[in-house]
C-alpha cells in the first residue's frame, strides 16, 4: 500500500500541535486561523484504541462544539470522522476544559443553517467544499 504524503504530514503536524497544546494548556496552539483549537479523542474503529486529533472548531458554546470533516478538501473523509461515526462517544478539550460528548453528523437542514456561520469563521471551508465532490460532513458534539 502506498503511503499518502498528506497523511504523513498531517500526523506529524498533529503530534507537534498536540504537544504544544497540552504542555501550555492551550496558550500555544489554542487558536488556529481565528478559531479555537480542540483536541478530539475518538476510539479507533479498527484498533479499538484511543486516537487523539487536533482540529479547529468554528462554533463552540456551552451546548455544543461544531467540527467540519473537511480534510482540506480531500476526496476522503478524515479518519477521525470515520471513527466517531462508528463510535460517537468522544472526549474534547477546548479552551482548557475537558468534556465528554456525543458526536453526530448534522442533518442537511442543520448543515444548511450552520454553514454560513462556519464559513464566516473560516472562509477556507467553502473552498474545501469546492475542491471535492464529497459532501463535507458537519459534526455536532453535544454533552453526554
Amino acid at each position: 500500500m502506498m503511503v499518502n504524503p498528506k497523511d504523513v504530514t498531517g500526523k506529524v503536524v498533529n503530534k507537534i500541535h498536540r504537544s504544544l497544546f497540552r504542555a501550555t494548556n492551550g496558550r500555544i496552539g489554542g487558536n488556529v486561523m481565528g478559531m479555537p483549537a480542540v483536541e478530539l479523542v475518538t476510539v479507533g474503529r479498527k484498533s479499538g484504541q484511543r486516537r487523539s486529533t487536533m482540529l479547529t472548531a468554528p462554533i463552540v458554546d456551552d451546548d455544543r462544539v461544531v467540527l467540519v470533516a473537511s480534510w482540506g478538501g480531500d476526496d476522503r473523509h478524515p479518519i477521525w470522522y470515520l471513527n466517531l461515526r462508528d463510535e460517537p462517544k468522544v472526549e474534547v478539550t477546548v479552551n482548557g476544559r475537558h468534556r465528554d460528548m456525543t458526536a453526530r453528523t448534522a442533518t442537511a437542514v442543520e448543515k444548511a443553517d450552520l454553514w454560513p456561520i462556519i464559513t464566516r469563521s473560516y472562509k477556507g471551508y467553502a473552498g474545501y467544499q469546492q475542491k471535492t465532490d464529497r459532501e463535507i460532513p458537519v459534526v455536532i458534539l453535544e454533552p453526554r
